[in-house]
């Protein structure tokens, strides 16, 4: 996928991936289970969106929010591959933010922050980019998001096939400037990463 990691970085995402399946056995933070299809579906589903992000926020004071993080998808991968970025990860629940609280603190990210909230009523200095996996439909995700938003700003959706349908319902002065089609190794699905500015 054109990204380059050293051997401590491969190792964090190694000992990412052994946590996850540990805490899910209690915590459900995914369906999926194996640390194979973890590899897959999530390490390298998330690495996909680097070189955009790498586009968007190559300043060195850039900051990433990952809303409605989750087990961590795709922000802690996000952050073992670009640590010069600033990263947020975001999420509602108690539990998957403790996860992502041990994950930070067992991969020693000092460039990850956790904050358990709902995405609507959190305030927050503006990110340059936003990026969702699994958060929600398009719409939402900008409309949820879009006071957290820098002038500058884009958002980064992660999507199958469903962006064709989703791409024509944007909140109103917001719209896709593109759509990167991304080939995922040992992922047999189609991923497009949706670009969305504000007007």
């Amino acid at each position: 996928m054109g990204i380059a990691l050293s051997a401590e970085q491969a190792q964090q995402l190694a000992e990412f991936s052994r946590l996850l399946v540990r805490w899910n056995a209690v915590h459900n933070l995914t369906a999926i289970r194996s640390a194979k299809e973890i590899e897959s579906h999530h390490l390298l589903d998330s690495l996909a969106m680097v070189p955009l992000i790498q586009r968007f926020a190559g300043k060195p004071d850039a900051r990433l929010l990952d809303v409605g993080s989750g087990g961590g998808l795709p922000g802690i991968p996000i952050a073992v591959a670009c640590p010069g970025l600033q990263v947020t990860l975001l999420d509602a629940l108690r539990k998957r933010c403790a996860f992502l609280t041990q994950v930070r603190l067992e991969l020693k990210l000092s460039n990850v922050q956790v904050i358990h909230a709902r995405v609507e009523q959190w305030q927050s200095a503006p990110f340059d980019v936003i990026v969702s996996r699994a958060f929600s439909s398009l719409r939402d995700f900008v409309g949820l998001t879009r006071h957290l938003l820098g002038r500058a700003g884009v958002w980064l959706a992660m999507k199958g096939p469903a962006v064709a349908r989703e791409q024509i319902d944007l909140p109103p002065g917001t719209a896709i400037s593109d759509i990167v089609r991304v080939d995922v190794p040992s992922l047999n699905e189609t991923r497009n990463i949706v670009v969305i500015a504000p007007q």
